[in-house]
């Protein structure tokens, strides 16, 4: 199946490419945790994309003037080098070298930049990753054209390889990653767009209320190696696809009273997986179960169709439809932002995917 990703044996380009894009962030309505090597899912997901919530990253290729097997890069985050960083891409460039070998002809000066605060429990990872990669499959086309079909598999290919969930951060407006048997297009390999997205799903609202902005104390690779001794695993994984088979045809005939349930019951499975990991750890804040009981009492008082979900940290992305914006926009702004770190939020919605800009 990868060999299709291969590379052929490209010439270098003479002189030098420069290019940039922006992929977003994506929020998991099922939630991926737990993959075996190389980044491969042990349970399918879904996800929303993000349209505001983005990283902007622009790579400039430079031939180098002599053969060189051994490559070479630099990184900067937001106008500052960042040795920290380069770890991280250097362990992505050791799994993406096979299938795009031609790298190493050239140096790669990396610029990115985020809308959003990094490390604040927002898929950073996913965003960067994803961007990178379109940066890497747009160059590659320019040596040798390919179809938009394949530029897009191959970049959530690529991305897969930094971050499992940067490939689904490649289209929108939701994107399934991991095999699963009611999904005939699904793949452990790459994300694709999921089919028959009832309108109202396409127009969703996601305000991301930032509890606690800082450095999570356990990171999600760590956490998703606690699964591989964890005493619930295969419930949690045939849970999560059991929960996707489910949520499919809901979000095909548009019914928010079965949507909200599904994806409330998986943010807290994912953070009672981390509660009884071994050694086992706390993301949420206080704070955070002060709005779930807030959303919750709302929900209950005004009909309306609010919910939330979790990542793997303290913040809360607040799920609605377009059509009662104006109501929760009210009640967030009366209700929630006291919770929030220095009273910070970010507004966000459904969107598209990675884009040239």
């Amino acid at each position: 199946m990868e060999q299709r990703f291969a590379a052929q044996n490209l010439q270098a380009h003479p002189t030098a490419f420069q290019t940039r894009w922006q992929a977003p962030s994506n929020i998991a309505l099922i939630k991926y945790w737990g993959k075996k090597s190389p980044q491969t899912p042990l349970n399918a997901s879904i996800s929303f994309t993000l349209a505001n919530a983005v990283t902007q990253t622009q790579v400039r290729f430079s031939p180098k003037e002599e053969e060189d097997q051994k490559l070479s890069f630099s990184i900067q985050f937001e106008g500052v080098v960042k040795p920290d960083f380069r770890p991280k891409i250097q362990r992505f460039f050791d799994h993406i070298l096979p299938y795009q070998p031609f790298l190493t002809a050239y140096h790669i000066d990396i610029e990115s930049k985020n809308t959003f605060p990094h490390s604040s429990g927002i898929a950073s990872s996913a965003s960067s990753m994803a961007a990178l990669a379109a940066c890497l499959v747009d160059f590659e086309a320019q040596l040798a054209p390919m179809s938009e079909e394949h530029r897009l598999l191959k970049t959530s290919f690529l991305a897969r390889l930094g971050s499992g969930s940067a490939s689904r951060s490649t289209q929108g407006p939701m994107m399934v990653w991991g095999k699963h048997p009611v999904v005939s297009n699904s793949s452990d390999h790459w994300a694709t767009p999921a089919d028959n997205i009832h309108p109202i799903f396409t127009d969703f609202c996601n305000t991301i209320l930032l509890i606690d902005k800082g450095q999570k104390q356990v990171s999600s690779s760590l956490g998703h190696k606690l699964m591989h001794n964890h005493p619930y695993a295969e419930q949690r994984f045939d849970q999560a696809n059991n929960h996707l088979r489910d949520l499919l045809p809901i979000l095909e005939s548009g019914d928010l009273e079965a949507f909200i349930p599904i994806v409330e019951k998986e943010a807290l499975h994912l953070h009672a997986m981390m509660m009884t990991s071994d050694p086992y750890f706390i993301l949420m804040k206080p704070n955070t179960l002060q709005v779930i009981e807030h959303i919750w009492a709302f929900r209950k008082d005004s009909k309306l169709p609010i919910s939330f979900t979790l990542d793997a940290g303290a913040n809360v992305h607040v799920l609605y439809p377009n059509s009662v914006a104006k109501e929760v926009s009210n009640f967030i702004d009366n209700q929630l932002l006291s919770f929030c770190e220095q009273r910070q939020l970010l507004h966000d919605r459904v969107g598209t995917g990675i884009k040239k800009y």
